[in-house]
Protein backbone atom coordinates (compact mmCIF):
# COMPACT_ATOMS: atom_id res chain seq x y z
CA UNK A 1 0.00 0.00 0.00
CA UNK A 2 3.25 2.33 0.63
CA UNK A 3 6.16 2.93 -1.48
CA UNK A 4 8.25 4.89 1.04
CA UNK A 5 10.50 3.72 3.45
CA UNK A 6 9.36 1.76 6.39
CA UNK A 7 9.22 3.13 9.84
CA UNK A 8 9.65 -0.82 10.86
CA UNK A 9 10.89 -2.08 13.14
CA UNK A 10 8.75 -0.83 16.46
CA UNK A 11 11.18 -1.71 19.79
CA UNK A 12 9.98 -1.34 23.63
CA UNK A 13 12.95 -1.11 26.03
CA UNK A 14 12.74 -1.86 29.38
CA UNK A 15 9.47 0.06 29.37
CA UNK A 16 7.40 0.76 32.70
CA UNK A 17 4.13 2.33 32.91
CA UNK A 18 2.91 3.51 36.23
CA UNK A 19 -0.31 5.58 37.24
CA UNK A 20 0.41 7.08 40.50
CA UNK A 21 2.31 4.16 43.21
CA UNK A 22 0.66 1.57 40.69
CA UNK A 23 2.63 -0.07 38.38
CA UNK A 24 1.24 -1.73 35.78
CA UNK A 25 3.58 -2.36 33.02
CA UNK A 26 7.07 -3.58 35.68
CA UNK A 27 9.41 -4.20 32.47
CA UNK A 28 8.31 -4.59 28.53
CA UNK A 29 11.06 -5.12 26.48
CA UNK A 30 9.75 -6.26 22.65
CA UNK A 31 10.26 -6.03 18.87
CA UNK A 32 7.61 -5.68 15.94
CA UNK A 33 8.67 -5.79 12.38
CA UNK A 34 8.40 -7.75 9.16
CA UNK A 35 4.43 -8.41 7.66
CA UNK A 36 1.50 -10.00 8.47
CA UNK A 37 -0.56 -9.95 11.85
CA UNK A 38 0.59 -9.66 15.55
CA UNK A 39 -2.41 -10.78 18.26
CA UNK A 40 -1.47 -10.07 22.03
CA UNK A 41 -3.28 -12.59 24.32
CA UNK A 42 -3.08 -12.60 28.36
CA UNK A 43 -5.70 -12.98 31.09
CA UNK A 44 -7.67 -9.80 32.16
CA UNK A 45 -5.18 -6.52 33.63
CA UNK A 46 -2.29 -8.42 31.27
CA UNK A 47 -1.39 -5.19 30.24
CA UNK A 48 -2.53 -5.45 26.42
CA UNK A 49 -4.50 -2.17 26.01
CA UNK A 50 -2.00 -0.28 27.88
CA UNK A 51 1.22 -2.02 25.74
CA UNK A 52 -0.75 -0.94 22.42
CA UNK A 53 -1.66 2.38 23.61
CA UNK A 54 2.12 2.51 24.13
CA UNK A 55 3.08 1.43 20.91
CA UNK A 56 0.50 3.95 19.80
CA UNK A 57 1.98 7.11 21.84
CA UNK A 58 -1.50 7.61 23.37
CA UNK A 59 0.30 7.28 26.62
CA UNK A 60 4.08 7.89 27.32
CA UNK A 61 6.54 5.25 28.98
CA UNK A 62 6.91 6.12 33.05
CA UNK A 63 10.39 4.91 32.13
CA UNK A 64 12.11 2.86 29.16
CA UNK A 65 11.55 3.88 25.43
CA UNK A 66 9.32 3.32 22.75
CA UNK A 67 11.44 3.76 19.07
CA UNK A 68 10.92 3.49 15.65
CA UNK A 69 13.67 2.01 13.86
CA UNK A 70 13.38 2.16 10.45
CA UNK A 71 14.12 4.67 8.02
CA UNK A 72 10.54 6.08 7.63
CA UNK A 73 10.38 6.69 11.48
CA UNK A 74 10.56 10.02 10.87
CA UNK A 75 7.20 10.94 9.70
CA UNK A 76 5.61 7.92 11.81
CA UNK A 77 3.06 9.99 13.32
CA UNK A 78 1.44 9.68 9.91
CA UNK A 79 1.87 6.33 9.59
CA UNK A 80 -0.08 4.10 12.25
CA UNK A 81 -3.46 4.00 13.29
CA UNK A 82 -5.59 2.78 15.67
CA UNK A 83 -9.20 1.35 16.32
CA UNK A 84 -10.80 0.98 19.37
CA UNK A 85 -13.53 -1.60 20.94
CA UNK A 86 -15.94 0.97 20.50
CA UNK A 87 -15.25 3.55 18.19
CA UNK A 88 -15.55 7.21 17.95
CA UNK A 89 -18.07 8.49 15.64
CA UNK A 90 -18.71 11.96 14.75
CA UNK A 91 -22.43 13.63 14.94
CA UNK A 92 -22.20 13.20 10.62
CA UNK A 93 -22.86 10.58 8.62
CA UNK A 94 -20.44 7.79 7.83
CA UNK A 95 -19.02 9.33 4.45
CA UNK A 96 -18.83 12.46 6.98
CA UNK A 97 -16.70 10.56 9.32
CA UNK A 98 -14.21 9.69 7.11
CA UNK A 99 -13.87 12.66 5.27
CA UNK A 100 -13.34 14.48 8.45
CA UNK A 101 -10.19 12.25 9.48
CA UNK A 102 -8.77 12.57 5.73
CA UNK A 103 -9.30 16.23 6.53
CA UNK A 104 -7.37 16.01 9.52
CA UNK A 105 -4.86 13.70 7.72
CA UNK A 106 -3.77 16.49 5.51
CA UNK A 107 -5.95 15.36 2.47
CA UNK A 108 -6.94 17.78 -0.07
CA UNK A 109 -10.39 18.31 -0.37
CA UNK A 110 -10.98 16.50 -4.16
CA UNK A 111 -8.92 13.81 -2.86
CA UNK A 112 -10.52 13.08 0.65
CA UNK A 113 -14.36 12.69 -0.96
CA UNK A 114 -12.13 10.64 -3.35
CA UNK A 115 -10.41 8.64 -0.95
CA UNK A 116 -13.52 8.55 1.38
CA UNK A 117 -15.70 7.13 -1.65
CA UNK A 118 -13.02 4.20 -2.64
CA UNK A 119 -12.86 3.31 1.53
CA UNK A 120 -16.67 2.90 1.60
CA UNK A 121 -16.88 1.07 -1.92
CA UNK A 122 -14.28 -1.37 -0.90
CA UNK A 123 -15.60 -2.78 1.96
CA UNK A 124 -19.45 -2.67 1.14
CA UNK A 125 -20.66 0.78 3.11
CA UNK A 126 -21.57 2.39 0.22
CA UNK A 127 -25.19 1.89 1.38
CA UNK A 128 -24.56 3.69 4.79
CA UNK A 129 -22.37 6.20 3.46
CA UNK A 130 -25.31 8.73 4.14
CA UNK A 131 -26.41 7.39 7.25
CA UNK A 132 -26.14 9.22 10.52
CA UNK A 133 -22.58 7.12 11.73
CA UNK A 134 -24.11 7.26 14.95
CA UNK A 135 -27.32 5.05 14.45
CA UNK A 136 -24.94 2.37 12.96
CA UNK A 137 -25.03 -1.05 14.18
CA UNK A 138 -21.92 -1.80 16.17
CA UNK A 139 -20.47 -4.31 13.75
CA UNK A 140 -21.50 -1.25 11.22
CA UNK A 141 -19.85 1.39 13.25
CA UNK A 142 -16.46 -1.36 13.65
CA UNK A 143 -16.42 -1.89 9.97
CA UNK A 144 -16.59 2.26 9.25
CA UNK A 145 -14.35 2.81 11.63
CA UNK A 146 -12.01 -0.05 10.09
CA UNK A 147 -12.49 1.69 6.81
CA UNK A 148 -11.44 4.97 7.84
CA UNK A 149 -8.43 4.07 9.45
CA UNK A 150 -7.55 1.84 5.94
CA UNK A 151 -7.61 5.66 3.88
CA UNK A 152 -5.54 6.97 6.14
CA UNK A 153 -2.88 4.35 4.21
CA UNK A 154 -1.79 3.42 7.44
CA UNK A 155 1.40 1.23 7.48
CA UNK A 156 0.93 -0.15 11.01
CA UNK A 157 -2.44 -0.41 12.28
CA UNK A 158 -3.70 -1.24 16.11
CA UNK A 159 -6.24 -2.82 16.98
CA UNK A 160 -7.74 -3.14 20.77
CA UNK A 161 -10.75 -5.94 20.36
CA UNK A 162 -12.04 -5.20 17.22
CA UNK A 163 -14.56 -7.85 17.50
CA UNK A 164 -15.70 -7.52 21.62
CA UNK A 165 -19.70 -8.06 21.93
CA UNK A 166 -19.94 -8.25 18.24
CA UNK A 167 -21.93 -11.01 16.49
CA UNK A 168 -20.50 -14.02 14.75
CA UNK A 169 -21.64 -12.59 11.70
CA UNK A 170 -20.08 -8.85 12.28
CA UNK A 171 -17.43 -10.64 13.85
CA UNK A 172 -16.58 -11.90 10.34
CA UNK A 173 -17.25 -9.42 8.48
CA UNK A 174 -14.55 -7.63 10.58
CA UNK A 175 -11.88 -10.50 10.37
CA UNK A 176 -12.41 -10.47 6.56
CA UNK A 177 -11.31 -6.78 6.37
CA UNK A 178 -8.10 -7.24 8.73
CA UNK A 179 -7.16 -10.23 6.41
CA UNK A 180 -7.86 -7.59 3.35
CA UNK A 181 -5.57 -5.12 5.77
CA UNK A 182 -2.21 -7.40 5.45
CA UNK A 183 -3.19 -8.30 1.74
CA UNK A 184 -2.73 -4.59 1.12
CA UNK A 185 0.22 -4.42 3.01
CA UNK A 186 -0.54 -3.47 6.40
CA UNK A 187 1.15 -4.55 9.77
CA UNK A 188 -1.35 -5.72 12.15
CA UNK A 189 -0.94 -5.34 15.91
CA UNK A 190 -4.18 -6.78 17.67
CA UNK A 191 -5.25 -7.45 20.90
CA UNK A 192 -8.34 -10.27 21.69
CA UNK A 193 -10.14 -12.33 24.47
CA UNK A 194 -11.29 -14.60 21.43
CA UNK A 195 -8.58 -17.75 21.47
CA UNK A 196 -10.35 -19.11 18.35
CA UNK A 197 -10.15 -15.86 16.53
CA UNK A 198 -6.35 -15.50 17.44
CA UNK A 199 -5.93 -19.06 16.21
CA UNK A 200 -7.68 -18.02 12.73
CA UNK A 201 -5.64 -14.56 12.09
CA UNK A 202 -2.41 -14.40 14.10
CA UNK A 203 1.02 -14.89 12.45
CA UNK A 204 2.77 -14.34 15.70
CA UNK A 205 1.39 -14.38 19.22
CA UNK A 206 2.54 -12.21 22.49
CA UNK A 207 1.55 -13.42 25.16
CA UNK A 208 1.53 -11.13 28.32
CA UNK A 209 0.68 -12.09 32.15
CA UNK A 210 1.18 -9.03 34.76
CA UNK A 211 2.43 -6.29 31.86
CA UNK A 212 5.47 -8.49 31.69
CA UNK A 213 6.39 -10.72 28.28
CA UNK A 214 5.96 -14.26 29.23
CA UNK A 215 6.11 -15.35 25.30
CA UNK A 216 6.58 -14.65 21.80
CA UNK A 217 6.84 -17.16 19.12
CA UNK A 218 4.96 -18.10 15.95
CA UNK A 219 1.21 -18.84 16.43
CA UNK A 220 1.51 -22.52 15.62
CA UNK A 221 4.24 -22.82 18.15
CA UNK A 222 2.50 -21.13 20.43
CA UNK A 223 -1.11 -22.47 19.99
CA UNK A 224 0.44 -26.65 19.44
CA UNK A 225 3.40 -26.00 22.31
CA UNK A 226 3.74 -23.18 24.40
CA UNK A 227 7.03 -22.64 26.11
CA UNK A 228 6.03 -21.91 29.51
CA UNK A 229 3.67 -22.95 31.89
CA UNK A 230 1.80 -19.74 32.16
CA UNK A 231 0.96 -19.57 28.16
CA UNK A 232 0.22 -23.46 28.77
CA UNK A 233 -2.01 -22.82 31.46
CA UNK A 234 -3.61 -19.70 30.20
CA UNK A 235 -4.67 -22.01 26.75
CA UNK A 236 -6.28 -24.41 29.00
CA UNK A 237 -8.14 -22.00 30.55
CA UNK A 238 -6.80 -22.06 34.06
CA UNK A 239 -6.86 -18.91 36.26
CA UNK A 240 -3.39 -17.27 36.38
CA UNK A 241 -1.81 -16.17 39.76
Amino acid sequence: MRDDPSSLPLRLSGVRYSVGEATLIPALSLTLGGHGITVILGPNGAGKSLTLRLCHGLIRPTAGSVEWLGPGAATIRRRHAMVFQRPVMLRRSARGNLIHALALAGFGYRSRRTAAGAALERFGLIDLADRPARVLSGGEQQRLALARAWSLRPEVLFLDEPTANLDPTATRAVESMIEEFVRDGIRIVMTTHDLGQARRLADEVMFLNRGMLIEHAPAASFFDQPRTKEAAAFLRGDLLC
